[in-house]
């Protein structure tokens, strides 16, 4: 990983604080309807501590006439109303402790429920040139929902989420888990026409050939990055190619699935984006206004939990020496990104651990997201994923070194 960076939490709150129901009853018990302790986290579980990792970003941005992109090496030829912009990215992503039991206050013959949360902080650097800079920062909270009557839905995950552009967005899915490693579909970031909900492509553009050197994109030239394989015709086509890269030579035992959208399928509803002014544009919209500046409609999502099994060898070790911090075995061709491992054993006289190569499990983020934008009288694909492991050393178990 290029960029390493010290972690902090997302949320700094003070201690021994929790959310809980209000009472000023003083004479009787409060008996609340709260889960003992906190109320379920589903899949969400696993977003807990620091987490670190690389991945591929791609936006169509509009271009104004006020103020062209500069700096192109060479005069772009093509329509001239946008610009695609690539970025190979690093990202850091950090969870605090969850939020126990909030109570959410039902009506009628609908019964309070109780979410339970866990915030985040998300920066995104773009590394392809270097030195790396800062392109995104989103704070938010994931939440999991519990199944309700009112509306008849079952258990939720939802995520909050605000983007310093002026965007807040409020998404809503469902979750599933399975065997062995996920299936990844393509994604595609063609610009669309929409037309009665349905997509309509609109034709792609110059900048989505990669061998074009003269186009309306950021890089303009992709030579040198085909030539080292960090861009390729292949991203271009369908990002998500980037993350079967990363997981087809991983051993994958099981794969947690989160599926969210500011527009969920039904019986799911409710969430969505909400904008600044400037990125809505001018109001009444066209034609009687000239249209936003590039408003987000929609924000969809994939997230993968995966459970990925790794092979560590460890040298001969005596009881007591220094920890070591490791890399698993490789595999050929190698995995792109992998996270590191601590190996200490404790101080047993005239003890130690023989060495030998040992298995163990811990857990990857994958994620795909389109958000989509709308401005110049069409509706553009703005696509990020990315993976992510844990940012500090996994501990190896006691139990996998023993000593003689």
């Amino acid at each position: 990983m290029s960029d390493t960076r010290i972690l902090s939490t997302a949320l700094s709150s003070p201690a021994n604080f929790t959310v809980s129901e209000v009472t000023h009853d003083l004479t009787v018990a409060a008996t609340p309807a709260a889960p003992a302790g906190s109320a379920p986290l589903g899949p969400l579980v696993a977003f807990t501590g620091n987490w670190t990792g690389q991945g591929f970003n791609t936006i169509f941005r509009p271009n104004s006439t006020k103020t062209p992109t500069a700096g192109f090496p060479v005069q772009p030829v093509g329509p001239s109303d946008n610009v695609l912009e690539l970025n190979l990215t690093s990202e850091n992503l950090s969870f605090s402790p969850n939020l126990a039991a909030v109570p959410n206050r039902g009506s009628g013959a609908q019964a309070d429920i109780f979410l339970n949360g866990v915030p985040y902080l998300q920066s995104i650097n773009d590394v392809t040139t270097l030195p790396a800079q800062g392109i995104h920062l989103e704070p938010g909270i994931w939440l999991c929902v519990p199944a309700t009557t009112t509306p008849a839905e079952g258990v939720t995950v939802a995520r909050m989420a605000s983007i310093p552009h002026g965007t807040t967005i409020n998404a809503q899915g469902t979750f599933s888990s399975a065997s062995g490693a996920p299936t990844i579909n393509p994604v595609d970031i063609t610009p669309f026409n929409p037309v009665n909900g349905v997509k309509v492509p609109a034709g792609t553009f110059p900048s989505q050939t990669a061998l074009n050197q003269n186009s309306f994109r950021i890089p303009q030239n992709l030579a040198p990055y085909m030539a080292a394989g960090t861009i390729t015709q292949a991203m271009l086509t369908d990002p998500n190619t980037v993350l079967r890269q990363q997981i087809a030579h991983q051993t994958i035992t099981e794969t947690a699935t989160i599926q969210i959208s500011t527009a969920p399928a039904a019986p799911l509803f409710g969430g969505g984006p909400a904008n600044i002014a400037f990125l809505l544009g001018l109001n009444p919209p066209p034609p009687s206004g000239l249209g936003p500046n590039a408003q987000t409609v929609l924000m969809k999502a994939t997230f993968w939990i995966e459970t990925v099994t790794y092979q560590v060898k460890v040298l001969p070790m005596n009881a007591g020496d220094a920890p070591l911090v490791l890399p698993p075995v490789q595999t050929n061709p190698p995995v792109p990104l992998v996270p590191s491992f601590l190996v200490s054993i404790p101080f047993v006289e005239g003890k130690k651990f023989p060495g030998g190569t040992i298995a163990l499990s811990t857990t990857q983020i994958q994620y795909s997201q389109e958000v989509v934008l709308n401005f110049n009288g069409l509706s553009w694909p703005h696509v990020s994923v990315a993976t992510l492991v844990p940012a500090d050393p996994v501990s190896v178990p006691a139990y996998l070194l023993p000593l003689t």
